[in-house]
């Protein structure tokens, strides 16, 4: 019999981005005439914990006591804390509700905030372990309960010695605390997530570090909003390029890399590519880029990069002459854009291709020469498998043929490889 898995997720900083006790100071504290210092104070308990350098059961108690916080302050926290769910989180939601009895939110925050903000996500409540504040009678916080393991040092790891879960434990995690579980022999691997943030002394400890939840779920096999981690996907800038663009493309996820010239060592690996103005691409690189799907140019691209060549191989191309001059980060937009959904619009090579997303599906892009009877094989592909399509569409130009399938949840992977197989295909991928 197959054993069963439990995944134990932190709460701050890794399901939110955000620290919920800062968060709550600066509710709380907003008319405090020190209240800058005393945020920093309330930051440097956290970071002393979470970096293993003061305990656990000290920084909750200093922190506690510096909030003055009220049960109206926490109301107004939850509508913060739920809208800075990570976004990594946020997209696999349909994963905590298929999982929902193997995932454990374990955390030193507080229920009072914690429950409102992931039961959102189908975690059950009896799944939730987290400390619980102390009131007065007139809503005032005043302290928390001392006699749950959650509140004292190493509570994580008393916390799950008392619960003796049978099953292989996974842990996801920013912090000190995390990391004890593994180190305790409690937990089977740690992952040191930093989506929001890495702290070296956490990351070096880790049996993985994953950028993203997505990351954690596709090593671990298991269902996930996109078939590849952003992560995963290089993205390699070139030249001088408005800051503004870098971090709308670090913002979606994607790994990047700032450089002044198209190094050697990059050209197998690199999946998109923005150039600033001036900039070119040597025929010799574009041929090596075999992994390469689309290239943004911050200009003309005309002589600058071989378009015929691009289209041959099945890179999309955007540059700025077909932008709307108000539109400053139109290129990375679009780079974005076709990377999430596979929309082709307003690119310089491609068939115009614009479409929705089609939820419960999985969409796959099928790029090929031109050439008749293409369409005719792929759906054989689709028939052969038992495949239910959901929704499909087709451009092609003179070169090349572009359609893009949603089909429905279940599928064999063996499909796949019949798509590659398909003579005349240019390049497959699987979005999400």
């Amino acid at each position: 019999m197959k054993q069963k898995n439990f995944y134990i997720i932190d709460f701050d900083s890794t399901f939110t981005q955000v620290e919920a006790l800062d968060e709550l100071a600066r509710i709380s504290l907003k008319k405090h005439p020190e209240k800058e210092a005393i945020f920093q104070k309330i930051e440097d308990y956290t970071n002393l914990a979470m970096e293993g350098k003061l305990s656990f059961g000290e920084s909750l108690a200093q922190r506690v006591r510096l909030l003055e916080a009220t049960e109206d302050h926490l109301k107004q926290l939850i509508k913060v804390l739920k809208k800075k769910v990570s976004a990594s989180f946020s997209r696999n939601a349909a994963f905590f509700k298929k999982h929902a009895d193997e995932v454990l939110i374990v955390s030193g925050g507080f229920k009072e905030f914690i429950t409102p903000v992931v039961s959102q996500y189908h975690i059950k409540k009896e799944n939730i372990y987290a400390n619980t504040f102390v009131t007065t009678g007139d809503g005032k916080i005043i302290d928390y309960d001392h006699s749950n393991p959650l509140s004292e040092e190493g509570g994580k790891v008393k916390l799950m010695q008392q619960m003796n879960l049978e099953g292989d434990l996974y842990g996801i995690g920013d912090g000190y605390s995390d990391f004890q579980l593994r180190e305790s022999g409690l937990i089977k691997k740690f992952y040191a997530f930093t989506e929001n943030i890495s702290r070296e002394s956490i990351v070096k400890k880790a049996d993985h570090v994953t950028p993203s939840f997505d990351e954690f779920l596709y090593v671990n096999n298991l269902p996930r909003a996109i078939s590849y981690p952003k992560n995963r996907i290089l993205c390699l800038i070139i030249g001088e390029v408005d800051p503004k663009s870098i971090e709308m493309l670090k913002k979606d996820g994607f790994s990047i890399r700032h450089k002044t010239s198209f190094e050697e060592k990059y050209v197998a690996d690199v999946h998109m590519l923005l150039l600033a103005d001036g900039e070119k691409i040597t025929e010799d690189q574009l041929a090596g880029a075999v992994t390469l799907k689309t290239i943004g140019y911050l200009g003309n691209a005309k002589n600058k990069i071989d378009l015929q060549k691009c289209t041959e191989q099945g890179i999309v191309v955007f540059d700025d002459t077909k932008a709307n001059p108000r539109n400053n980060n139109f290129i990375p937009k679009r780079m974005i854009d076709f990377m999430n959904t596979g929309t082709t619009h307003l690119s310089n090579n491609f068939p115009n291709l614009q479409l929705p997303r089609i939820e419960k599906s999985h969409r796959l892009i099928h790029i090929h020469k031109n050439v008749p009877g293409i369409m005719a094989k792929i759906n054989t592909a689709f028939a052969y498998h038992d495949i239910n399509i959901v929704g499909q569409f087709l451009m092609t130009n003179p070169s090349i043929g572009y359609v893009i399938t949603d089909i429905n949840a279940e599928y064999d992977k063996q499909l796949f490889k019949f798509l590659k197989k398909i003579e005349h295909t240019i390049k497959f991928r699987v979005l999400y």
